[in-house]
């Protein structure tokens, strides 16, 4: 049987191009369009926001998988990047999120090939069960560096 969970959030406008935001689970910010849309630098902006939502929520994902898999996890740090396309008549999509992964695993006792093919499952894994990568129509493109150490 399916199930359901809601999210919310709550926005009012300050004046000008500036907003402010609470969160369902609690934290509150200012944010803007970009400065390339008559923004402010320096604060969250919609954009920002769509492409962080993918990025922790892939690796939310991938730590739970990295525990199903029985990775030794070291470190996991992701640089994500949205590119977004300007049509002619100015509407905008993002067309693709890129994901670039540093993932630092312990080997123990095993192989590091078999830790590596095993961590790259657990990242395919992390994709699939995304709820925000699920919930775009952006290509998702995810290259990752993965180090295997022998010894921590």
């Amino acid at each position: 049987m399916s199930q359901t969970a809601t999210y919310h959030t709550t926005v009012s406008w300050k004046g000008e191009h500036w907003g402010r935001i609470v969160m369902g689970n609690g934290p509150e910010m200012d944010f803007s369009a970009p400065p390339d849309a008559q923004g402010h630098p320096g604060v969250l902006t919609p954009e920002d926001a769509f492409v962080a939502a993918a990025n922790t929520c892939i690796m939310m994902m991938f730590i739970w998988a990295a525990e199903r898999y029985k990775l030794k996890l070291l470190s996991y740090e992701c640089r994500a990047e949205g590119t977004k396309l300007i049509e002619l008549d100015r509407t905008e999509i993002f067309t693709h999120l890129r994901f670039w992964p540093v993932i630092r695993i312990t080997a123990g006792d095993e192989e590091a090939t078999v830790v590596e093919a095993r961590t790259r499952r657990a990242l395919q894994a992390a994709q699939k069960y995304s709820l925000v990568a699920n919930s775009v129509k952006s290509e998702i493109i995810i290259a990752p560096k993965i180090e295997i150490v022998s010894n921590p």
